[in-house]
């Protein structure tokens, strides 16, 4: 007994030292600092309110960005009918990855709006209703996001055939200070667009809306389940696995009005990640459409969060 007693710290000693080590977790290629860097890039234009200077300068920068990173751009262009019952014009930039490996039977989706809207609807002020929002968090954040991600995709020579969409007149939708005739769907304007052309294309699609807050949530979204159930279950699966799981909740959203929505109406299971908070007045950030969504609400760890998992659902 003596003897065992002994010998017994050094037998736990070696137990411990043997015991089985969880394995790291392996990350995808994806930098945050990129994407922030993008973001801001976007900013320096101004508000990208269609029709405007800083939209089409913006617009001209994503084509390059994205032909940069080796991708075959298209431009979709369109007119649509507005809140007013005006035509309005719609550039949706839309930049092809095809597989280098293997032929799939259909590419991915992945996309974000880069318009910004023309109006602070939520600023307490009425005279500052008038200014147009920046967009840093509602808009930039996920091309920002997707634009690491496209040039993450040219430096992989083994992925699969995935669309990157850059939808325009997003935010498009009818002011709180119209009191003309109400239309519905005057919100997503490009992304009803882009859908009547390309009915089930896709095998599935990730919508990236407001994906940049030091405090984002995302919870799972009521359309999202509804019609891509078993994706967005892939993406929060993706999301437990490194370590995001405070992100990417388990709460369930109230539907959203988003571009993911049109695209399932038309067969395209899509899921949207957006920050959506229901302990907020309006479900949204307090500086959610107002002249504060600027870079001080943009965190590159999110950026790199959501970058992240992104890459792990398609690589």
């Amino acid at each position: 007994m003596k003897r065992f007693r002994l010998l017994l710290p050094f037998f736990v000693l070696m137990m411990v030292g043997c015991a089985k080590q969880p394995a790291a977790v392996e990350r995808p290629s994806f930098s945050g600092d990129s994407a922030y860097a993008y973001v801001a890039r976007q900013m320096a234009f101004g508000p990208r309110v269609p029709n405007s200077q800083a939209h089409l300068d913006c617009a001209v920068w994503l084509i390059q960005q994205l032909r940069s990173c080796s991708a075959e751009v298209d431009l979709q262009k369109g007119t649509v009918t507005n809140y007013a019952g005006r035509d309005q014009q719609v550039m949706n930039i839309i930049a092809h990855f095809p597989s280098r490996t293997a032929k799939t039977p259909a590419p991915i989706l992945l996309c974000a709006h880069y318009d910004t809207r023309p109006w602070c609807d939520e600023e307490e002020l009425y005279e500052d209703r008038a200014y147009n929002v920046p967009g840093a968090n509602d808009g930039a954040s996920g091309v920002g996001v997707l634009l690491e991600v496209a040039r993450q995709l040219s430096m992989d020579s083994t992925h699969q055939s995935i669309d990157i969409v850059f939808f325009d007149c997003e935010d498009m939708g009818t002011p709180r200070s119209y009191t003309g005739i109400q239309r519905e769907n005057t919100w997503c304007l490009g992304s009803q667009l882009f859908a009547t052309h390309n009915v089930t294309k896709y095998r599935y699609g990730i919508l990236l809306d407001m994906v940049g807050s030091p405090d984002a949530i995302f919870p799972r979204e009521y359309y999202s389940i509804q019609y891509a159930e078993n994706y967005q279950e892939l993406i929060w699966r993706a999301a437990r696995k490194l370590g995001y799981s405070r992100y990417f909740v388990d709460n369930t959203a109230y539907p959203i009005m988003d571009d993911h929505y049109y695209l399932n109406l038309v067969g395209i299971p899509c899921v949207d990640i957006i920050h959506y908070d229901a302990k907020t007045a309006t479900g949204f950030a307090s500086w959610w459409h107002t002249r504060e969504d600027d870079m001080r609400n943009i965190s590159t760890a999110t950026l790199q969060a959501v970058g992240e998992v992104v890459m792990e659902v398609v690589k």
